[in-house]
């Protein structure tokens, strides 16, 4: 076993020394890959050492360079070191951290990692926090606690009664939400397409006066979802405004914070995020702008009442080792890896300075990407650079920005990706990596007019 780790992370180490130069986003051939990698199972058992060195070297040809400094798409982050190896320290310890007393050292790691983590970003520090898989189930999670809270207060219990003959909650969405919180809808039974929709402004941030039109013109139990960091541009709804609303009218407010919750780490950003801890449950990813390995998400409520009676469960086997409610009470599952271990690593390396610094740069250097394309001939900065999204047009053509995103894509110097926005095609660049630098936003900038001109 400790040849075969040694022999892995010899393997680790030398993708990670290959990573900033690797091309980002290389063609790839499935049915190469497939070749490489499939096949009959085999009959009878083959060395560890060989199978992982096989895996490998067949796998390269299909390794995307997300975790790298010049990979823009899908707001992804890399892996910070200190995260990384607590990872692999992780999956070694193979420990069960749904419950307390098969893994009471995670239980106590999240427990801590949990209190930074609402210490950073300004949420109640008696709110309840799940680790779940990313910011779909952190929603899941969250519009669980939501469906529960609005409709006992109409006296029903979902979870005992489901949704059959129960008050239909109204869910109010900004059109520019972002598609998980549909599916986290459609998940619960709320329905994805019984929403109603409040208008927003060009940016995608929810208008306040719609929000209150839309509750005023009806009654009974109401959720509304709000948003801190639009995938496309970067926007906050007006989070104070809303909270008002809602809870003038009885809602629920949650928060989609993915990506966006995480400017409150930063003094200089804090004050787009003005009243979101007034909300009711708030929804991010660590794999995001944290920069911890996937996958992670964190389902934070402010009502741990709430929080329990959608996703807890008993059973006579269950023994919990501690006083507080095991870790399975906040998450959609009793059986998980311990997730809050590489989030407490990565908070304990950078501290409060170090996440700030990371956001703060981010933020900086999309704005150095918007500067530099948006000074060329042709070229179209769409949006406000609040934080760290950029969206760019070129030509003002959709044909031509397809042409150009897809030039970038194959040349491999950096990958961003395409998008519509209000109705406009657009290269949508998301700088979220712990590692990239001035250098390479301006590498990458000039590959993107290179692939302009030849388009």
């Amino acid at each position: 076993m400790e040849e075969l780790l040694r022999q892995t992370a010899d393997l680790a180490a030398e993708f990670l020394r290959q990573l900033p130069e690797r091309p980002v986003g290389p063609p790839v051939d499935p049915a190469g890959l497939q070749a490489a990698l499939g096949g009959p199972l085999p009959d009878g058992p083959i060395d560890p050492r060989q199978v992982i060195t096989d895996m490998a070297a067949a796998a390269d040809p299909g390794i995307v360079a997300s975790a790298g400094p010049r990979y823009f798409g899908f707001v992804v982050g890399g892996s910070t070191p200190a995260a990384l190896a607590a990872d692999w320290l992780t999956a070694v310890w193979d420990a069960n951290a749904g419950m307390c007393v098969s893994a009471p050292a995670a239980a106590v790691i999240e427990d801590v990692a949990a209190g930074w983590v609402l210490d950073l970003l300004g949420l109640p520090s008696t709110a309840s926090v799940g680790f779940v898989t990313g910011a779909t189930m952190a929603s899941f999670t969250c519009l669980a606690a939501a469906r529960h809270a609005v409709l006992a207060q109409s006296g029903w219990d979902a979870e005992r009664d489901g949704l059959f003959g129960a008050p239909a909650p109204r869910v109010v969405v900004g059109a520019e939400r972002h598609v998980t919180i549909d599916v986290a809808l459609r998940y619960l039974g709320l329905g994805s397409d019984r929403v109603l929709v409040a208008e927003v402004d060009q940016q995608g941030a929810m208008l306040a006066g719609s929000l209150q039109a839309l509750l005023e013109a009806g009654d009974g139990p109401a959720i509304v979802c709000a948003q801190a960091g639009n995938v496309n541009t970067g926007a906050i709804d007006p989070l104070a405004e809303v909270c008002e609303i809602a809870h003038r009218h009885g809602a629920w407010v949650h928060v989609d914070g993915a990506f966006g919750l995480w400017a409150a780490t930063t003094p200089a950003l804090r004050p787009l995020l003005a009243g979101v801890s007034g909300a009711d449950s708030w929804a991010t990813d660590g794999h995001k702008w944290l920069n911890v390995p996937y996958d992670s998400g964190l389902a934070i409520v402010a009502d741990p009442h709430a929080h329990a009676a959608a996703m807890g469960m008993t059973a006579s086997y269950l023994v919990s080792a501690s006083a507080e409610p095991d870790p399975y009470t906040w998450t959609p599952e009793s059986s998980r890896r311990a997730r809050g271990i590489p989030i407490y690593a990565a908070l304990r390396s950078l501290g409060r300075a170090g996440v700030a610094e990371l956001v703060e740069r981010c933020c900086a250097l999309a704005n150095r990407f918007a500067v530099r394309l948006g000074a060329a001939d042709g070229v179209e900065v769409l949006n406000e650079v609040v934080l760290n999204q950029v969206l760019v047009r070129f030509a003002d053509s959709d044909e031509a920005t397809r042409e150009v995103v897809a030039r970038v894509q194959a040349d491999g110097t950096c990958w961003a990706g395409g998008t519509t926005w209000q109705g406009r095609g657009a290269m949508r660049i998301s700088v979220s990596n712990w590692s990239t630098t001035e250098a390479d936003v301006d590498r990458s900038a000039d590959a993107i007019l290179r692939a302009f001109a030849a388009s």
